[in-house]
């Protein structure tokens, strides 16, 4: 029987590849010949209702299905031989389909109405694969995955009721239906809905704690999948966005509180969706720019060397006994070279290096950024520093795993099986390939100038960082400091303390439903009502069922009563 699981895993995933090429070439034929394809399937009708689905094919939505499909595909074969032996072994290859499936929905969906379907269908699926493993601690992280992806949710279900009174939920004619404050009403509850999804500051700690899910579900969460959704939904919105402070100001702090808390984070996962969660924060800010192009550039390019990252970590936590934290970690790359070669390319393309995949999208938009006119100081300093940051952490966790010895632990083998590693090699290609291709493609010739200052900042900015990385950040130890760095410390290691008030601003409302739920549904409300009614009927049943209840006595009875109403007639 495992081996007609693991054929269906492949046949899925061959499927999806397969899907992603065609995806992929369409894309190209659209951008060339500047065309779009909307497609209105009529379901079925209601009297005079008509039930409709209409689905957008432009060259942006076709590029991020099939960039979508590669990437499921690639999980697909290498879950294969990662969840080898799992005794749930099809519900999860089901669970990343499903992923799939509502992340397709949700691109190809002009319609609010549609896009909330895709919409509940990845929060669904995400808490379902959150607590796939049974115990306490992902039962806690997919309650607080659930919980901030329903604000995400109730925010679409209010744009859609507001959208009802104009007739309509086709996005591309928002600005010609409605007036300024009704966009601005939208707008805000759309903006709302894509922070959550995307985890923004103040609903950043759910993304961390959906560690707990499998790496495969993490490799596709964190990269193409559910925290992108966010991120797509803004461009689709991009005409009403334009260029917001507020949503820069977010954007930025949350590149920040990522960035640091990285820095001090322990468990390799963690540290990998921290990084997630600052790319997000980049995103953000260049939608908050008007760079619509480049920020759907940078998170098509980051889908593809993030996915690469968690599949590396993958393997290194599956071979060295489920084990991931950092601090029990090393010698990586004596035991697993392959996988060593491939989590530092990915690494080095998430920080930017030079003719690496993330170069070419994160150089372009600071770039952008800079020759923007009128810079605010403090707003640079914060970007360029938060990004900065993103160099720091990869440093520290590639010293940590490839140079750090662990003794006789080092000669322990990883076991590089070569289902896993065929996918992660194709990978590894289209993460060093795919951005050169997508930028000499998509991006006109840019003449590029800064000023000194700028130059010189920037310079600054890489000595102070490389100081703090090489004798400050080494440890994450507190011993010998005071009282008040300590609390410091923990300030920044906590996410700025977002997973408590996040847990706790719940709490409330869940004791409330617990007592409204044992005092009434349990209480007088079941008393005088469900079961209440059942009693009564029953028992006012039992007094009508005598009469059912033919005896000879009743027989006599009844002629005896029949008589004496003859004699009185």
């Amino acid at each position: 029987m495992m081996k007609i699981y693991i054929k269906i895993s492949l046949v899925l995933g061959s499927m999806l590849g397969f899907l992603s090429l065609i995806s992929l070439c369409t894309s190209l034929i659209f951008f060339c010949l500047k065309k779009s394809l909307f497609i209105e399937w009529s379901i079925f009708f209601i009297n005079s209702v008509e039930v409709t689905a209409l689905f957008l094919l432009d060259w942006m939505s076709l590029s991020f299905a099939g960039l979508v499909m590669f990437i499921s595909s690639i999980v697909m074969h290498y879950l294969t031989g990662y969840m080898k032996g799992d005794i749930n072994y099809v519900r999860f290859t089901w669970l990343v389909y499903l992923f799939v499936l509502s992340m397709i929905l949700l691109i190809t969906s002009p319609n609010m109405i549609s896009i909330l379907l895709g919409w509940d269908g990845l929060g669904l699926v995400s808490y379902c694969s959150v607590i796939y493993y049974q115990n306490v601690k992902s039962a806690n992280a997919g309650m607080l995955t659930i919980l901030m992806n329903r604000v995400g949710d109730v925010a679409i279900l209010l744009a859609i009721s507001w959208m009802f009174n104009y007739g309509g939920w086709n996005i591309f004619y928002l600005p010609y239906l409605f007036s300024q404050k009704e966009l601005f009403v939208i707008l805000l509850l759309v903006t709302l809905a894509a922070m959550t999804k995307s985890a923004q500051v103040p609903f950043s700690a759910w993304l961390p704690a959906a560690m707990a899910a499998p790496t495969p579900v993490s490799s596709l969460v964190h990269s193409s999948t559910l925290v992108t959704a966010g991120v797509y939904l803004l461009i689709r919105f991009s005409e009403l966005v334009g260029i917001s402070l507020v949503l820069l100001v977010i954007s930025v702090l949350t590149m920040m509180i990522s960035g640091l808390n990285a820095i001090f984070e322990t468990d390799m996962k963690k540290v990998i969706a921290l990084s997630t969660l600052s790319q997000l924060g980049v995103m953000f800010m260049t939608i908050s720019l008007g760079l619509i192009e480049m920020a759907f550039f940078h998170m098509l390019s980051h889908a593809l060397f993030k996915s690469l990252l968690f599949l590396c970590a993958g393997v290194v936590i599956r071979g060295s006994g489920d084990i991931q934290d950092v601090r029990d970690l090393g010698g990586v790359s004596s035991s697993s070279p392959v996988t060593s070669l491939y989590f530092l390319v990915s690494s080095l393309s998430l920080c930017g290096f030079p003719y690496l995949s993330g170069f070419y999208s994160k150089d372009i938009l600071l770039e952008m950024y800079l020759m923007g006119g009128q810079i605010n100081t403090l707003a640079l300093l914060v970007v360029m520093t938060s990004i900065l940051l993103t160099g720091v952490y990869s440093t520290k966790l590639a010293l940590i795993l490839f140079v750090k010895p662990l003794g006789l632990k080092t000669t322990n083998s990883v076991n590089e099986e070569e289902i896993m590693c065929y996918p992660m090699s194709l990978l590894f290609l289209v993460s060093i390939f795919g951005g050169s291709m997508m930028f000499w493609w998509f991006t006109p010739t840019l003449m590029v100038y800064f000023t000194l200052l700028i130059k010189m900042m920037l310079l600054f900015l890489v000595v102070t960082l490389t100081f703090l990385t090489m004798n400050i950040l080494s440890s994450t130890t507190c011993k010998g400091w005071g009282v008040l760095e300590e609390k410091l410390v923990l300030f920044v290691t906590g996410m700025f303390y977002l997973p408590v008030y996040s847990s706790e601003t719940w709490m409330p409302l869940l004791r409330f439903g617990k007592i409204t739920l044992k005092n009434l549904d349990h209480g007088w409300v079941e008393y005088m009502g469900g079961q209440g009614l059942m009693n009564f009927y029953k028992n006012k049943s039992l007094n009508v069922d005598i009469w059912n209840f033919l005896n000879l006595k009743l027989y006599l009875f009844m002629f005896f009563i029949l008589f004496v109403f003859i004699l009185l007639v």
